[in-house]
């Protein structure tokens, strides 16, 4: 896997993007193409290519995107009426850059992720 991604850069600001929330841990910023009316990438601010490849020394960035996830949405207005975490894991999951990362999506009824299986 690369050791570099777009999202490195964006955690070092070489690409001007809107960022929400930055820590030692983590960076949260707007997702260039959204799919809902807030939608918020979170990324840990070093490099976990999948969630395969999470390790037990990753537990606290990965633990800190999910109450950032929360911090923004509490922010954003739209904690109360819900709103959707998704991580997906290489290609049959949808993954598009590795660089392991929380879509945070809300702000309109998201309705199911998947019908039933047949």
């Amino acid at each position: 896997m690369a050791e570099e991604t777009i999202f490195s850069k964006i955690i070092r600001r070489e690409i001007p993007t809107d960022i929400l929330y930055q820590d030692e841990l983590v960076t949260a910023f707007r997702d260039i193409n959204p799919k809902a009316p807030t939608h918020v990438l979170i990324v840990p601010n070093h490099l976990i290519p999948t969630v395969n490849d999470a390790k037990a020394s990753d537990e606290q960035a990965i633990g800190r995107m999910v109450t950032v996830a929360a911090k923004l949405a509490a922010e954003a207005g739209i904690a109360k009426d819900g709103y959707r975490l998704i991580i997906n894991c290489n290609e049959h999951g949808g993954q598009e850059v590795f660089h392991i990362h929380m879509h945070l999506l809300g702000g309109k009824a998201l309705g199911p992720m998947v019908s039933s299986a047949s």
